[in-house]
């Protein structure tokens, strides 16, 4: 049974493994270690018999949210898992007062961009070579937590 929940410090091994088999500039698992106790920082599982098969993650301030990462592994992809990370983590931001998140998401990411219009995202405006692999534009997505 799939289980949305909050990452631990034993799950970093996987959830870096994870970030490596489908970023092209993926965190390191050290990232993921000073970012998880970080006050402002809200970072999920997706959980399947004792394996993580993806996470996602946020800053929070005030109450703004930035989404920084949501990843499924590939074995796992297009089984609706990013939909609940992406769920969950809007939930607890809701819970903690955030009105709005914003995201970058590559120009090619026809897949995200999905994820995130359905979620109820929407393009604000784009960062010309935003990524420094190979200086693809980024949109940046926008969304208010009124829409729920």
């Amino acid at each position: 049974m799939l289980q949305i929940r909050r990452m631990r410090d034993c799950d970093l091994d996987q959830v870096a493994a994870i970030a490596a088999s489908v970023f092209s500039m993926p965190w390191s698992r050290q990232g993921f270690a000073e970012a998880l106790p970080m006050e402002n920082a809200c970072f999920l599982v997706a959980s399947k018999d004792g394996e993580v098969c993806g996470y996602c993650g946020a800053y929070m301030a005030a109450d703004e949210g930035e989404i920084i990462n949501v990843a499924v592994d590939p074995g796992f992809q297009r089984q609706g898992i990013a939909k609940l990370l992406l769920a969950g983590l809007l939930q607890e931001g809701k819970n903690g007062g955030v009105h709005r998140f914003f995201l970058e998401v590559r120009v090619s990411n026809t897949a995200a961009i999905c994820l995130y219009e359905k979620a109820g995202f929407q393009i604000q405006g784009i960062r010309k070579g935003f990524y420094s692999d190979n200086h693809e534009d980024a949109y940046v997505m926008n969304r208010l937590q009124e829409q729920d």
